[in-house]
């Protein structure tokens, strides 16, 4: 493995994992503001052992989230020492607001998880809601930085110099709300899904049945409501991607010849040395609609774009195909749920819809990191778009591959180490949350 590989490796690594952690740590405190709020209003105990069970998968991944982020933040300077040289003045803005919002999710989440029995309860509450806002606007910051990654604003660039910096361009360019969309509704499904499928588990297992439905209820909810909207921001963003990043697009239909109108492909393989797709599914003009509004428009091809310049089709091909295939799969569980809650049919009686959340729990975060394959690897070979190509701002320091191997070791150790935390949560619920109802809530 060359220097190289290992930087983007290593990368990669870094943002796969975080990914999950920050996702979790963004969604989450919303569910449990939910669940918290349904106790204050109905005194219902079993909606306040879900609070706090859910407070303490909060504050894991909050310390996880932390430290990866804290990680990628290190790499980004040490690994891509070019790219920070000229890229950090112009979009440091994001990340220092990303800094601030951190904070106050930290300062935030001590007042609740240490607020019990101590604060008003309403203010209790709203140290909550503040958790899951700041913790959403930290991801949105991130999204907007890689976002000028792919849409680079807000300077002139001029005799390889980069003048005129103007950072809130910078971080309002026009990739931004596309991508910041699209990922926040991710973020929802994936963790909504997943939650949701725990709590499918532990209602078939016929373990605290009124605690984990209530839990489940939550969710599912959440889950279903971002798998409905998913495919709505897709199309923004993809609409988006055919004005900005006609590679990209061409790469995620393995689109090699530019067509008028230009078909839809479901499935396929993809053979890079002769340029072409088998074995996949045509919709005429799909396409072109999806691109551009218009059945009938002509869509760029890689035929148009220097063969230098072409991003790794197959890897991005295939990605698109998982994170779409999986998105149209849960939408259909969304709307199978919510069919079920407009019947009024109890949700005890259809184990087979409980099962369906069961299988979900890992797809929306199989989607989610295809989804970044899509972002990241159909951006190739630039790691500015149209500025800097990554292999320009690499560091030149040897043994990158030692480091990799390394932080693999690290990454590894620290989802095992997350996964029996929340494995042994799972397990107490019994323990702890198995008290008889109180009709008076005391804070």
């Amino acid at each position: 493995m060359d220097d190289f590989l290992a930087a983007r490796s290593q990368m990669a690594l870094s943002l796969g994992f975080h990914i999950i952690f920050s996702c979790i740590g963004m969604v989450m405190p919303f569910f449990m503001a939910v669940s918290h709020y349904k106790w204050l209003k109905t005194n219902d105990e079993a909606y306040k052992n879900v609070t706090k069970a859910w407070s303490k998968g909060v504050a894991i991944f909050f310390a996880t989230g932390a430290v990866s982020g804290t990680m990628l933040s290190f790499e980004l300077g040490l690994l891509w020492p070019k790219f920070m040289e000229h890229a950090g003045p112009i979009f440091g803005m994001p990340f220092s607001l990303e800094g601030t919002a951190f904070f106050i999710e930290a300062i935030a989440l001590g007042f609740f998880l240490y607020g019990w029995n101590k604060l008003n309860k309403w203010f209790h509450w709203f140290t909550g809601m503040v958790v899951g806002v700041s913790g959403l606007a930290s991801g949105i910051l991130v999204v907007a930085a890689n976002s000028w990654m792919n849409s680079p604003a807000g300077f002139d660039f001029v005799g390889g110099k980069y003048i005129n910096i103007d950072p809130i361009q910078a971080m309002l360019n026009k990739a931004w709300f596309s991508q910041a969309l699209h990922m926040c509704l991710a973020a929802f499904t994936a963790t909504g899904f997943a939650v949701a499928g725990v709590h499918a588990l532990m209602i078939l297992r016929n373990s605290n049945k009124d605690f984990h439905l209530k839990a489940f209820k939550i969710a599912a909810i959440f889950a279903c409501i971002g798998a409905l909207l998913q495919p709505l921001s897709g199309d923004i963003s993809a609409k988006d991607v055919a004005k900005r990043q006609p590679a990209k697009l061409a790469a995620m239909e393995a689109l090699y010849k530019t067509q008028k109108p230009a078909p839809l492909l479901i499935g396929g393989i993809v053979n890079e040395k002769d340029k072409t797709v088998k074995m996949a599914i045509e919709v005429p003009g799909a396409l072109s609609f999806l691109a551009h509004g218009d059945f009938k428009s002509e869509v760029k091809g890689l035929d148009q774009i220097p063969e230098n310049e072409h991003p790794p089709v197959a890897i991005t091909h295939y990605a698109f195909q998982i994170m779409v295939g999986i998105g149209t799969l849960l939408l259909f569980v969304a709307l199978i749920y919510f069919f079920t809650l407009f019947k009024k049919k109890s949700l005890t009686d259809k184990r087979w819809l409980l099962k369906l959340f069961v299988l979900a729990i890992p797809l929306g975060y199989i989607a989610l990191e295809a989804g970044w394959v899509v972002t990241e690897v159909g951006r190739q070979p630039w790691i500015i778009y149209g500025i800097m190509r990554t292999k320009d701002a690499v560091t030149p320091m040897p043994g990158i591959a030692y480091s990799f191997y390394i932080f693999t070791a690290i990454y590894v150790s620290l989802s095992l180490i997350v996964t029996f935390l929340l494995y042994r949560q799972i397990k107490m619920v019994p323990v702890l949350y198995n008290q008889p109802t109180s009709k008076t809530p005391n804070q």
